[in-house]
């Protein structure tokens, strides 16, 4: 583990005992498609609410990682409000249609077959705009995420063994099973992040050697004491400012996660409970009976096919081919997949065999491919080095690098960090 910016010394032991607690603690993965690469995990929130600073014991970072780790806070109930500005262009919603496509998702851009109710499609909502969410949970059996919209609300419920998603818009109905094990490990269904801690616990996985880790004062967030633990890069060269994660005096549990680009500006994404309790929900919350006349989709019957349907820009659910390759040769691709670079400034690199995104002259015209060639012109910056040329592909936090001879560079660094890497290779 690296070694943490504190004014308090810890020993050896204590240390080791500290790396054990954030491994402990490192437990979901959130992967999110951007641009058809498999980019990196995202944090979030928006400023903490401010109403005055709680008077709080002074404590270290090691020791408020300690109480994060060691928190068992498993019954909560209360209201998450989540914003994502990744700078993508405005395209009137078809951004979340292209993540849902691009993940392989049902229900995804091409409209193709599967449930409205599959969460692997519905919840790519979050990839953009602002969303209120209500969530629960009764230990690791037991929880239920609910995404309320103007007019509809959609439910993903875990009871046990069943997933229930719920959506009454369009009023359909998916089941599916819980995989052996997921009641234990506590992982909710298709593992989806709703919580400040899901986020937090993920972002622990990047303390290392690179990162300066400080605790940052307090605040008052839903109406309880919090700790701002503050997480920082000490290269230069990545997207990330800094990741503030704002943790329940009492019980070790995250309440907020912000991530700040390094460009400046808003949060990229904005997470944290505008409402908590740490009671224990009725046991009714997680009942379930589909609705008379709903149409109920099984999980296996949603499945995409394993080679892919035609013309679709990803293989699965977290793991994107690259642009114009069919599901089945993308995750072959994938599969050389290999990464350069440490810390955060590392940099996912793979090949696609010259069947890469059109780039150079050829980038001004990607009508060939639908939606997703307007989706990526918009983003594109030509660039050239001792590599050749290519397309660098933009968000506000990942950035992908897609050559000419169709290899790609995709990380939470800058531009001229991905053409650097690219010249390197060469």
């Amino acid at each position: 583990m690296a070694p943490i910016d504190t004014d308090d010394s810890t020993s050896a032991g204590e240390g080791e005992e500290l790396r054990a607690g954030r491994r402990r603690a490192a437990r979901y993965v959130v992967p999110v498609a951007v641009m058809g690469v498999a980019a990196a995990t995202i944090g979030l929130v928006p400023a903490l609410a401010d109403s005055g600073d709680p008077d709080l014991p002074k404590i270290t970072a090691e020791q408020l990682l300690q109480k994060m780790a060691e928190s068992d806070t498993e019954q909560l109930s209360g209201t998450v409000r989540i914003s994502t500005d990744l700078g993508l262009p405005d395209l009137g919603g078809l951004e979340s249609g292209l993540m849902s496509g691009m993940s392989g998702g049902p229900g995804g851009a091409d409209g193709g077959d599967g449930s409205a109710a599959d969460p692997s499609a519905k919840l790519t909502e979050l990839v953009s705009g602002s969303h209120t969410l209500r969530v629960a949970a009764d230990g690791p059996d037991r929880q239920k995420v609910s995404l309320i919209e103007d007019a509809a609300e959609y439910s993903l419920i875990h009871d046990g063994k069943d997933v229930w998603g719920y959506d009454s818009k369009s009023n359909e109905v998916y089941h599916s099973t819980a995989p052996d094990g997921a009641e234990r490990s506590g992982k909710s269904a298709k593992d989806v992040p709703a919580t400040p801690k899901d986020f937090a616990e993920e972002a622990l996985k990047s303390v290392d050697e690179t990162t300066s880790v400080t605790v940052g004062g307090t605040a008052q967030v839903a109406g309880r004491d919090a700790y701002r633990l503050v997480v920082e890069p000490k290269q230069k060269g990545s997207t990330v400012g800094a990741i503030t994660v704002a943790v329940d005096a009492e019980t070790g549990t995250p309440l907020k996660f912000t991530l700040t680009p390094a460009s400046g500006g808003a949060a990229v994404v904005d997470a944290g409970f505008t409402k908590v309790s740490f009671a224990k929900p009725d046991a009714s919350t997680f009942d379930f009976t589909p609705p008379e006349g709903a149409k109920v989709t099984e999980g296996d019957e949603a499945k995409a096919p394993e080679h892919g349907r035609k013309g679709e820009h990803g293989p699965g659910k977290g793991a994107p081919s690259a642009p114009g390759k069919d599901g089945a040769d993308g995750a072959a691709d994938m599969k050389g997949m290999k990464v350069i670079g440490e810390g955060w400034n590392s940099i996912a690199t793979f090949d696609t065999g010259a069947q890469g995104l059109p780039t150079g002259a050829a980038a001004g015209d990607l009508s060939g491919m639908g939606d997703l060639g307007g989706f990526l012109g918009s983003l594109g910056d030509q660039v050239k080095g001792d590599f050749g040329s290519g397309t660098v592909f933009k968000t506000r936090l990942v950035n992908a690098l897609i050559t000419d001879d169709g290899k790609v560079y995709a990380g939470a660094v800058t531009k001229d960090a991905l053409v650097k890497a690219a010249d390197a290779a060469k």
